[in-house]
């Protein structure tokens, strides 16, 4: 079976040319006509060696995903979707701004996390994807792009990356870090870590191991202030509980290319959205960790069952953070008219872990447990029962 190359970072490629006998400075020749030219056929690579051309068409290629739809949205938001194979599907979507193009890139087929206000969650999970597979979205986004914007040589259409699509990044850490350094390498894509994001649910010890191994810009979806209604809206709280995830920020912050984490805040009519449970997120981090908040207005989908908060309530509960010196942001909506907005990407995905059994069993989110004090005798009993 030939190899594929977009599987390399440029380490992983240097090795592969001196398994065939090759010098590094080959690899790094191969990898910048990969990534800064799109290049897919060795033929073209005039540079190499006719020699080594010859070695890697007998046992490389250069394989992206197979497109299987394009979506554009009023805002100029494109959504594609990849097969990635065995039924599975899954999508990148890339947002146009004036300073920056954003590529959202997914990392998993479907997600095992389960967050009751992500449509991909409601869809369980299938399989990690590979690095090249991470890889190949941008991969093919940047190339396709600059040909259709007819962008001059050197001019990027993607400034920015986000992991923030399909999947828990960091459940998937062995490829998603080779897949980060092709982003951030100089002979890759160029990008700086401040504009590379990985975002996460909250898997305290891998959060540890990315400030180690891979530090980029960081977000958190965070989504409560106290532990009772995070246990209900982001069922990972329940092994990592805000304690252990807001400690877990603060080291990492020693490595950080940022010097603030975002937390993300999907903003749930009558759940989360209450003028109390403001002060409480305020008090939660205000003087504890450099942070930033990001409010995003749910985007709804059926099997939900949620609603997104009125824009007065949203408006009023960044005034609460601002107000307590807490840097806050509302994210403003794109692409939902194509399901391309935070929250609705939801591909295809062969479910392996019966989502719709365990989803039927869930009990509703009661608005009361979302006002208890964090430290209440209900909200510790309820724990205990969530734990036993």
């Amino acid at each position: 079976m030939a190899v594929n190359l977009l599987d390399f970072d440029l380490e992983g490629l240097a090795a592969y040319c001196d398994s065939l006998g090759e010098r590094r400075f080959r690899a790094t020749q191969l990898y910048r006509w990969i990534h800064h030219k799109g290049a897919s056929d060795f033929a073209q690579m005039s540079d190499l060696a006719k020699s080594l051309r010859d070695k890697l068409a007998a046992g490389a290629e250069i394989k992206g995903l197979t497109i299987l739809s394009e979506q554009a949205s009023a805002d100029g938001t494109i959504k594609w979707l990849f097969d990635v194979g065995g039924g599975d599907a899954v999508e990148a979507v890339f947002i146009p701004e004036d300073d920056r193009g954003t590529l959202c890139v997914s990392s998993q087929a479907g997600c095992a996390v389960g967050c009751r206000f992500c449509s991909t969650g409601h869809q369980g999970f299938s399989r990690n994807l590979g690095t090249g597979e991470i890889v190949a979205q941008l991969w093919y986004a940047e190339h396709h792009l600059r040909r259709r914007l007819n962008l001059p040589e050197g001019e990027r259409a993607i400034t920015n990356v986000v992991m923030m699509g399909m999947g828990e990044p960091l459940q998937n850490y062995a490829a998603l870090v080779p897949a980060l350094r092709v982003m951030l390498d100089d002979h890759g894509y160029g990008l700086s870590r401040r504009r590379v994001t990985v975002s996460t649910s909250g898997v305290v010890p891998m959060i540890d191991r990315l400030r180690d191994d891979c530090p980029v810009a960081l977000a958190v979806s965070l989504h409560a202030p106290n532990d009772a209604l995070r246990d209900d809206l982001v069922p990972l709280n329940r092994k990592y509980p805000i304690a252990e995830l807001l400690a877990a920020c603060n080291r990492y912050l020693a490595r950080a290319p940022r010097d603030f984490i975002t937390f993300e805040y999907c903003m749930l009519d009558g759940v989360n959205d209450t003028p109390e449970l403001a002060v409480q997120l305020a008090a939660l981090v205000r003087d504890k960790v450099s942070c930033k908040f990001n409010l995003i207005p749910f985007n709804p989908f059926p099997e939900s069952g949620l609603k997104r908060s009125p824009r007065e309530r949203i408006v009023a509960f960044a005034q609460v953070l601002q107000d307590a010196g807490v840097v806050t942001t509302v994210r403003k909506t794109r692409g939902d008219d194509i399901d391309a907005a935070c929250g609705q990407l939801a591909g295809e995905v062969q479910d392996r872990t019966r989502v719709k059994e365990r989803i039927s069993t869930r009990t509703p989110i009661r608005i009361q447990r979302a006002e208890r004090a964090p430290d209440s005798p209900e909200a510790a009993t309820s724990r205990q029962e969530t734990n036993a």
